[in-house]
C-alpha cells in the first residue's frame, strides 16, 4: 500500500476497545460514555479485517485499546492473529498496554509469539499514580512488569511528559527503566478529545525536556528504529536507550508508514486528522474481501501528509473530538 506522499503503509494499529480500566487525566474524561457493545467489531471481524491489511502488506500489527488486555476473550484474537507470525506474513505483533492485566496474560503472549509490548507509565509515585491514572494501582502495574520479563517479553516504557507533574521524575524514571532493562521513550501530550483540564498547563515540548536532561546526562543520536515515530538517543550513564515522540514540536509525518482502526471499524489515516473511512459496512455486507479491500485502496489514496495539531493558550481545544483510546493508539 503506498500513500499519495510515496509512504509505503506496512504498519496497522488496532484499537479493540475502546473502554480502560484507568481513566488518565490527559487521555479520558473521568466519567466516559463507552461504546455500546453491539457497535464494536467482533474478534472474528478484528481477525478478518487485520488479516486483510496483512495480505496488502502490513507487516506489523499493534492492538491497543483503550486497554486491550480488558477486551472479554481478547487472548482468542491474539491467538488467531499469531499465525501470521509463524506464516512468516507478519514481522511483529505487539500490543501497548497499561500494565494493569500483564500479570494475568504475560505468559499467554509469549507463547503466541508476542516479543515486545509497550507499557504507559507516568510516575513511580503511588500517590501520583493514582492522581494521573485516576483508578491505577501501581503496585498491580509493578508486577505485571515483572512477570513481562519473567516471560521473556521485552518492555519499552512509554511516559507522557507532563509540566509541573512528572518533569523533574523523568530521570528517575529514566535510571529505574534502563536499570530494569527496558527502554524508555518520552512522549509530548496530544490535542485529543475534550477532558476535564486544560491541555496547556501540562503541555512540556520535548525539546525544552531534551535541554534539561542534557544537564543530567550524556545523550548520543542513534538510528535505531522499531518501526515507530521515535527518535532514539543513547544514554552513557545508563547504557539504555530513550525515545522522544514529538507530535507538536517536531512532527514525524513525512516518514508516516502507518495507519489506524477503531474497534468500530473506522480506518483513520492520520491520528490528528478526522477524515476516515468506514471498513465495518464492506465487512459485513460481503463475505468475500474485495469490497473490503478496494475500500481500503480508497482510503489510503486519501492519506493526508500530516496532521494539524497545535498546543497554546489560544489552541486550547481538541484538534479532534476523538479520544486517543477510540483511535488505536
Amino acid at each position: 500500500m503506498i500513500d499519495p506522499f510515496g509512504r509505503s503503509i506496512d504498519y496497522l494499529r488496532v484499537s479493540v476497545t475502546d473502554r480502560c480500566d484507568f481513566r488518565c487525566t490527559y487521555c479520558m474524561a473521568e466519567h466516559m460514555t463507552f461504546l455500546p457493545k453491539k457497535e464494536l467489531l467482533s474478534l472474528e471481524e478484528l481477525d478478518r479485517l487485520c488479516t486483510v491489511f496483512i495480505e496488502k502488506g502490513v507487516r506489523r500489527l499493534r492492538l491497543t485499546g483503550g486497554e486491550p488486555l480488558v477486551r472479554k476473550n481478547v487472548m482468542h484474537l491474539i491467538e488467531r492473529l499469531s499465525r501470521h507470525l509463524r506464516s512468516g506474513a507478519l514481522n511483529e505483533l505487539t500490543l501497548t498496554s497499561n500494565g494493569s492485566q500483564l500479570f494475568r496474560f504475560a505468559d499467554q503472549l509469549a507463547d503466541l509469539g508476542v516479543r515486545r509490548i509497550n507499557v504507559s507509565l507516568d510516575t513511580l509515585d503511588p500517590d501520583k499514580f493514582r492522581q494521573i491514572t485516576r483508578w491505577g494501582n501501581l503496585d498491580r502495574v509493578m508486577a505485571g512488569l515483572e512477570s513481562a520479563r519473567k516471560a521473556g517479553l521485552k518492555v519499552k516504557i512509554n511516559t507522557v511528559a507532563l509540566k509541573d507533574f512528572n518533569d523533574q521524575e523523568i530521570p528517575e524514571l529514566i535510571r529505574w527503566a534502563h536499570g530494569s532493562g527496558m527502554d524508555m521513550t518520552v512522549i509530548e501530550t496530544m490535542p485529543m478529545g475534550e477532558i476535564e483540564e486544560d491541555r496547556t498547563d501540562h503541555y512540556l515540548p520535548l525539546s525544552v525536556l531534551r535541554a534539561n536532561l542534557a544537564d543530567t546526562f550524556d545523550m548520543r543520536d542513534i538510528p535505531y528504529k522499531t518501526g515507530g515515530p521515535a527518535r532514539y538517543v543513547e544514554i552513557a550513564e545508563t547504557g539504555g536507550r530513550l525515545g522522544f515522540i514529538t507530535p507538536m514540536t517536531h512532527n514525524f509525518c513525512e516518514s508516516c508508514n502507518r495507519v489506524r482502526i477503531t474497534c468500530t471499524g473506522t480506518l483513520y489515516m492520520c491520528l490528528g486528522q478526522d477524515d476516515a473511512a468506514d471498513l465495518r459496512a464492506p465487512l459485513r455486507n460481503s463475505e468475500g474481501n474485495e469490497s473490503l479491500s478496494n475500500a481500503i485502496d480508497a482510503a489510503i489514496a486519501r492519506k493526508p501528509k500530516g496532521h494539524d495539531f497545535i498546543i497554546d493558550r489560544r489552541n486550547n481545544r481538541p484538534a479532534v473530538a476523538r479520544h486517543m483510546s477510540v483511535t488505536g493508539g
